[in-house]
């Protein structure tokens, strides 16, 4: 499926990986690969290769010229979809560490299945209130980082347990007009419907400015959450570092 082609929403979301790999280059049909060198691409860390499949195409980035090269020879005997995998990766490349993969998730105005109204009231707090750093505090720093609710930009859309937040939600603006989710809720409040309720508020204030919601993740429960709230599954992201690939042939 070219760009031309694509549905609206994986084009759309298509558009914010092309202004994150920071490189002129463009997603090419379903199952075409395109590999770039782009040292300043937000796929990765600086001087890993990223790697995100959407509508069953393929961009790499690489930290530079010689490693892009190296890694267009290694993957070219797998498909598209197969790059976010880290054994088939790691079987044409000597990887050492990755991240991810995670599931790339989108949802338009009408495909929003919003929560219930008569679910937890929700309020709004700035993002910085010392409510929501204690929060991610409770909740640890593994799940704390993953949510990175430190970094939003939007307000803070908040559940309560008497004076405790213990559900929050929000986004921070990506290029492309992408609001990505990031979405927290207390060891103790898990399994309440609270990450729904929360992240509904976030994806409601972000499609009424005209952005696109855009969740990422890895553990089943957090992709189960989106599902109920009508993202679509698009595609995957992965990253990968090794200290010796294989030279370009």
């Amino acid at each position: 499926m070219s760009l031309d082609s694509a549905p609206p929403l994986l084009t759309r979301a298509r558009d914010v990986w092309r202004q994150l790999a920071a490189e002129p280059v463009e997603f090419g049909a379903a199952g075409e690969v395109a590999v770039v060198a782009s040292p300043g691409s937000a796929f990765c860390p600086p001087g890993w290769a990223g790697v995100v499949v959407l509508g069953g195409a393929a961009l790499v980035t690489a930290p530079d010229e010689e490693t892009a090269a190296r890694i267009r020879t290694a993957v070219a005997a797998l498909s598209a979809e197969r790059l976010t995998d880290p054994a088939a990766v790691r079987a044409v490349l000597p990887v050492s560490e990755f991240l991810g993969p995670a599931a790339l998730a989108y949802v338009a105005a009408d495909g929003f299945r919003p929560a219930v109204s008569a679910g937890p009231r929700v309020t709004e707090l700035d993002a910085a209130h010392p409510d929501v750093a204690a929060l991610a505090e409770a909740a640890g720093t593994e799940d704390a980082g993953e949510a990175a609710l430190d970094e939003i930009g939007s307000p803070a859309f908040v559940v309560r347990s008497g004076e405790r937040v213990v559900a929050a939600a929000g986004y921070r603006r990506w290029p492309g007009a992408a609001a990505h989710l990031s979405v927290l809720t207390a060891p103790g409040s898990r399994g309440l419907g609270l990450a729904r309720t929360t992240a509904s508020a976030a994806v409601r204030h972000a499609l009424a400015h005209d952005l696109l919601p855009q969740w990422r993740a890895r553990v089943p429960a957090s992709r189960a959450v989106a599902a109920a709230l009508g993202f679509r599954e698009l595609g995957h992201q992965l990253a990968f570092r090794g200290d010796r690939l294989p030279t370009a042939g």
